[in-house]
């Protein structure tokens, strides 16, 4: 819950909607020297309007990829503390811009079907129920209100991809954000579709068992072909993410009938595609 317009209209609605069940909680990245105050700030609203909150803030400092970064420990401090609370859900203010911004951000980069489903609306314990909701239309219940959201310098900072993309959708007066949002959610209803379609196929193709699973991938589809090798690799490596040009590698392999290792697992190609735990590697000592 940060101090700016989309947030605060997340509270405001939400503590208007169901005030005994609400709590918030801001996280503190540490990355700017206005952050503790904004904080404060929030803190100082929820207290006004009956709302318990909690600031938080990661043990050790953000490093590497800012953002990337910033996003995971995030999401770690928040689920940690729905835990603490015995809160259901996580509740962010994504919206119907942000969902424009992404799709158009992961487009760019040559996104998949699963990229290009955007933010979901659900996603474990987070559930974001302002998708359908503009950017003004939530600046308007804050101003309403009388109240005065904080300014993030980031939203506006063109080092990074998101302000950038934001900016040249404003620029572009024939984008439409509602139907770029409208598109991500039904590739987000196809990506689902797949998924549970990968998941029929492993339970009629595949065979053995953590010491050698196999896959008959005879006749498959290539988008579903790449489905099923992460679920393989995943049978055998439980929480393997191989990054996606690591996976287009290995199934461009398999395919060839090839030999590869990927996240702890040894594939063989071929018609059958077969799978075990990798040798541990050799000391050079």
């Amino acid at each position: 819950m940060s101090g700016g317009a989309d947030s605060l209209a997340l509270l405001l609605l939400a503590a208007r909607a169901a005030p005994a069940t609400v709590l918030a909680a801001t996280v503190d990245h540490g990355l700017r020297a206005e952050a503790a105050a904004e904080a404060d700030f929030v803190a100082a609203l929820c207290a006004r309007i009956g709302i318990g909150h909690r600031i938080l803030r990661p043990a050790e400092p953000i490093t590497g990829s800012v953002q990337a970064a910033a996003r995971r420990a995030r999401y770690a401090l928040l689920e940690t503390w729905r835990q603490e609370c015995g809160l259901d859900w996580i509740l962010t203010a994504h919206h119907a811009d942000d969902q424009a911004e992404t799709l158009l951000m992961r487009l760019n980069r040559g996104a998949g079907v699963a990229g290009l489903s955007g933010v979901r609306a659900v996603n474990g314990r987070v559930a974001r129920p302002l998708l359908g909701w503009r950017r003004a239309e939530l600046a308007a219940i804050v101003r309403t209100a009388g109240v005065a959201p904080v300014a993030d310098p980031t939203n506006v900072d063109e080092r990074f991809d998101r302000a950038r993309t934001r900016r040249h959708i404003g620029d572009a007066g024939w984008i439409d954000p509602p139907a770029l949002a409208r598109s991500a959610s039904a590739l987000a209803e196809a990506d689902a579709a797949l998924d549970w379609t990968v998941e029929r196929l492993v339970e009629a193709r595949a065979g053995g068992d953590t010491a050698e699973a196999r896959l008959d991938v005879t006749g498959v589809p290539g988008e579903l072909r790449r489905r099923l090798l992460l679920a393989m690799l995943r049978r055998i490596a439980p929480g393997a993410e191989p990054r996606g040009d690591e996976l287009s590698r290995l199934l461009e392999t398999l395919d060839r009938g090839g030999t590869a290792t990927l996240a702890g697992v040894k594939c063989r190609g071929g018609p059958e595609w077969r799978f075990e735990p990798a040798p541990p590697r050799r000391s050079k000592g």
